[in-house]
């Protein structure tokens, strides 16, 4: 239903492409500085560099995103990264390889403006009632885009020996995104005349208001510190997963394949589903739900002893993930006001990242002192805790599943 949207269906197949296009860059990034150093500090350098902006920049952006017009912010996002990805290739040799890491940082950081302005943009375009959906087609597309982008990146690398091909061809994906976004009417990326103007003020005074916005907010403030706690545990699993299967199981690592296909399959599924949760569940129901059942998955992935398990549990896991994510957006879009949306949208993001680097770099230290099976025991009481905030944070919201009318634009 919400395809039939036209303006979405532009923003949609615009975000489709350039997930691909993500998907290429990131493993040509890895490919490319593991070919010139042969060092695994260079390679966590560079997911640090990347993964900084979210959490210092990113709070910056959702200020200026409930500022400026959204779409305006999107086109201006896609033409920058453009023309930084295609630089990758340029620097892209032993030479000058500091460079690579601050063009990083430099599209990440990009990348914090258009996200919020993405999310900030989407109730303009959807009715409530498709929000669900909407949010679900966009994990969706994250997922599988970067399944293919990483598969042609392999491909283009395999073939010419250098990332400047997959480079040129992300920075086209982003002039696509370009295009198709360009389709869309600009008067979808106006902010509300009365909110846009009592924003205007200095840059901290904004964030310090986007801050007191979800304090005053249970079912914000209920979601952001559910999604933080659970990070907390998840950056621990993520990068001690690979330690488990093959060296805790004893596994040869083209297993990983399977596993990962396991859980992206059934996160791709679940998409399929999420709308009709939504009309019968109430979003904060749902998340509590799916952190529940996330937790519980993690502890059983603590006492495994064969890859079978693994994968059964992992693909359980991806029946909860779309729609607790898609649910948390939700949540974000409708719980804040059109001239806060960006902020709000931007200080989740900020939140998760922040919380899910700590998060790994205590894990990568507890895994070697007390192992990894229990750090993993550890991440899903964690996670347990989570579920437990949000059942208590958002008890007495009156939340009902979403299917009220559309507002008028």
């Amino acid at each position: 239903d919400v395809l039939r949207i036209g303006p979405y269906r532009s923003l949609f197949a615009g975000q489709a492409i350039s997930d691909i296009g993500d998907g290429i860059t990131l493993l040509l990034l890895l490919l490319v500085i593991n070919e010139l150093t042969g060092s695994t500090a260079a390679l966590a350098l560079m997911a640090i560099v990347e993964a900084v902006p979210h959490f210092t920049v990113g709070l910056l952006a959702g200020v200026y995103v409930d500022r400026w017009n959204r779409r305006t912010v999107m086109l201006a996002a896609d033409l920058l990264r453009a023309g930084i990805v295609l630089s990758f290739a340029f620097v892209a040799t032993a030479g000058i390889l500091p460079m690579l890491y601050v063009l990083a940082f430099a599209q990440s950081s990009v990348s914090t403006f258009f996200r919020p302005a993405r999310g900030a943009l989407l109730p303009r375009i959807i009715p409530p009632e498709g929000l669900p959906a909407a949010n679900s087609l966009t994990q969706s597309s994250q997922i599988i885009g970067s399944v293919i982008g990483a598969g042609i990146a392999g491909l283009l690398y395999g073939t010419f020996g250098t990332g400047v091909a997959g480079f040129a061809l992300d920075a086209g994906t982003f002039l696509v995104s370009f295009a198709f976004i360009a389709r869309i009417a600009s008067s979808y990326g106006r902010i509300h005349a009365p909110e846009h103007e009592s924003d205007q003020r200095d840059v901290r005074r904004s964030l310090l208001e986007g801050l007191a916005i979800v304090r005053g907010s249970r079912a914000l403030s209920g979601s952001l510190i559910a999604a933080a706690v659970t990070m907390l545990g998840l950056g621990a699993v993520n990068v001690l997963f690979v330690p488990l299967v093959v060296r805790d199981l004893h596994v040869h690592p083209t297993w990983m394949a399977g596993i990962e296909l396991a859980q992206t399959s059934a996160m791709i599924l679940a998409a399929g589903i999420v709308a009709i949760l939504a009309r019968r569940l109430a979003p904060t129901t749902i998340i509590t739900i799916g952190l529940a059942g996330i937790g519980v998955c993690i502890g059983l992935l603590a006492g495994v002893s064969a890859v079978w398990q693994v994968i059964v549990i992992l693909f359980a896991v991806g029946w909860m993930v779309t729609p607790l994510q898609a649910m948390l957006q939700t949540i974000v879009q409708t719980a804040s006001t059109d001239g806060t949306r960006g902020r709000v949208v931007s200080l989740l993001q900020a939140s998760l990242s922040t919380a899910s680097v700590a998060s790994m770099a205590i894990g990568g230290v507890l895994g070697d002192l007390i192992g990894i099976r229990s750090v993993y025991l550890a991440a899903a009481v964690i996670v347990l805790v989570a579920a437990g905030i949000s059942w208590i944070l958002f008890r007495g919201i009156r939340a009902r599943p979403v299917t009220a009318p559309a507002e008028a634009t």
